[in-house]
């Protein structure tokens, strides 16, 4: 009944484009999160007039299907959070879209059990130019030397700041720029006196019913030392390290000194930074976006006075969570040559309109781009192009990465709200990681 359900809702949302006169053209269909925004979107035809994620998404498809007579996109909506429930119980009754969005952290498991196709010779008989793809976004789409599928941006974990707070706490420069720390001591430091002179806390980060935040924050300490937290053949994680038992207890004393803004929910750390409550977020380049918007409204605690920059250098490298959205092409989405031509036709179209995405805040995965002054000219995006190339991530062979990232969230978050003792956060992450990695499908 659950996956009727499921199968039912997908084609209900199916009929995005439906009524239109499609005779004669070849349809390929395209799923997707990012939400559904038709009564606002639905009729724009150019990517550029989008706004927003959902804006600027169904735009781009909705330019594709205007400017290509001989084919039509149907985009299939799902809901984000059981995206992948949904897309395997479609995999498993055979109806399978023809593109799909993938967060590359996810991908590898698709590329694994054979479920996508290699790209690198369509590529380059259609011109995506894989060598213009970003380090990052490489990386994230080629397994055992092949590509499978096209990178659509790379989005990674900041530090959006409230610069009139960080003022009023004397850590903004004469050049009105906010002074980042440069080692654990000088981020306590900066904490303690934030909270002196603003009675506020340094940090809101979503903490309660949060698992994803927890670990992206505890995975960039660690790739900051230089430590590989998984082996190298991925089937095991290295929670007995130094590198992990001063990331933890960096975490743990920030919290435990008031400096985190406590038992937030990630809907309401982000109001507490939007409300004036804390100097920092710690949150995804998705927001970038919004909270722009939010500091231009005049009568917000935000106006004027919003920066965003990586997630601070505090140990010897320079590195930050990261992953990325992607395309990719399903075995049996389509049925023919005519098919599969369509569904490369529209990735070079995506391609070529990349640089429209990057007005979400997620950052380019072409390195063309990503130089262009047009990117670096968007606001506040001059600071964020290093994450192209500095950006860090599980290895690609570390299988079920989001289950994995759950287990991790979920020990980060008990050292933080009960207190438990570092020692035995690690021994819990190890001994719950390494069962889930031996059971994986490989």
């Amino acid at each position: 009944m659950k996956r009727l359900a499921v199968l039912f809702c997908t084609a209900l949302l199916a009929a995005c484009g439906a009524g239109k006169d499609n005779s004669g053209k070849t349809e390929i269909t395209l799923m997707r999160f990012f939400g559904s925004c038709e009564s606002q979107f639905g009729q724009v035809v150019k990517a550029s007039e989008g706004v927003g994620e959902c804006g600027i998404v169904t735009a781009l498809v909705n330019e594709f299907n205007a400017t290509h007579p001989d084919v039509v996109v149907k985009t299939q909506i799902g809901e984000w959070g059981p995206y992948y429930d949904q897309l395997t119980a479609r995999l498993v009754s055979k109806d399978i879209p023809t593109v799909a969005v993938m967060h590359e952290s996810a991908l590898g498991d698709y590329v694994r059990r054979k479920l996508v196709l290699p790209l690198d010779e369509d590529f380059k008989r259609v011109g995506v130019p894989v060598d213009d793809f970003t380090e990052h976004a490489r990386k994230g789409t080629t397994f055992n030397g092949q590509t499978y599928a096209l990178p659509f941006d790379t989005w990674a974990w900041l530090w959006h700041i409230n610069t009139k707070l960080m003022k009023q706490a004397g850590l903004l420069g004469a050049n009105g720029e906010p002074v980042l720390p440069r080692s654990p001591e000088e981020l306590l430091a900066q904490a303690r006196q934030f909270k002196q002179k603003t009675g506020k806390p340094f940090f809101a980060w979503a903490v309660a019913n949060e698992t994803a935040a927890n670990d992206r924050t505890f995975q960039t300490l660690v790739a900051q030392q230089g430590a590989a937290l998984f082996a190298e053949d991925g089937k095991s994680i290295r929670m007995q390290q130094p590198a992990v038992t001063k990331a933890l207890t960096l975490m743990q004393t920030l919290y435990k000194e008031g400096h985190v803004r406590p038992n937030l929910d990630y809907a309401a750390a982000n109001q507490a930074f939007l409300n004036g409550e804390a100097g920092v977020v710690v949150v995804g380049t998705w927001t970038i976006d919004q909270f722009l918007r939010e500091s231009k409204k005049p009568d917000s605690p935000l106006q004027g006075g919003y920066a965003v920059r990586p997630f601070a250098q505090l140990y010897d490298r320079p590195a930050v969570f990261a992953d990325g959205h992607s395309w990719a092409l399903f075995k049996g989405g389509t049925t023919d040559a005519k098919g599969h031509e369509a569904a490369l036709k529209f990735l070079k179209f995506v391609w070529d309109h990349s640089a429209e995405w990057s007005r979400t805040g997620h950052l380019p995965v072409s390195k063309t781009v990503a130089g262009s002054e047009a990117f670096r000219a968007l606001p506040q995006r001059e600071s964020l192009a290093e994450i192209t190339h500095t950006g860090a991530s599980m290895p690609g062979n570390v299988p079920t990465q989001r289950n994995i990232e759950l287990l991790i969230g979920e020990d980060v978050a008990n050292l933080l709200l009960s207190g438990k003792p570092v020692a035995e956060v690690q021994a819990s992450v190890e001994k719950r990681v390494n069962k889930a990695l031996q059971k994986a499908r490989r």
